[in-house]
């Protein structure tokens, strides 16, 4: 059996850049939040967005402007899995579900993970996707 890694404990700084007033730093995204924000960057980042990583990101935005039915929804499962799988290793995925809503032009999303080494309750993230260009 693999053994599996033990967190420390993950910290990001928040896209808001705002500041705390106390201390004057930014504020700072730790643990299940952190790693939250990494996978909504991920699905969100198209390839070559991201300097010195072109194959970074997801490209989930050809399926957004296809015909909405089950078969773009699976697209999207498939290519949100990838992604995640390829560049977040501090999570585990369990499911990976996008519904298509044809009568607003939106597919809903539901990500379920487990964080590799933290000690927390399966983490679900929620989403919708549009095409917006």
């Amino acid at each position: 059996m693999p053994l599996e890694r033990v967190s420390k404990g993950f910290k990001d700084i928040s896209m808001t850049f705002q500041v705390n007033p106390l201390t004057n730093d930014l504020i700072a995204l730790n643990n299940t939040n952190a790693i939250a924000r990494s996978i909504r960057n991920i699905v969100f980042t198209l390839p070559g967005e991201k300097f010195f990583a072109p194959d970074f990101g997801s490209r989930i935005s050809k399926s957004l402007f296809e015909n909405m039915d089950n078969l773009s929804a699976k697209d999207i499962q498939d290519e949100i899995e990838y992604s995640i799988t390829q560049y977040e290793k501090r999570v585990s995925l369990r499911d990976v579900k996008a519904s298509p809503d044809p009568d607003n032009l939106i597919f809903n999303v539901s990500i379920v993970y487990d964080i590799i080494g933290a000690d927390v309750p399966p983490q679900q993230l929620e989403f919708v996707l549009q095409p917006t260009r």
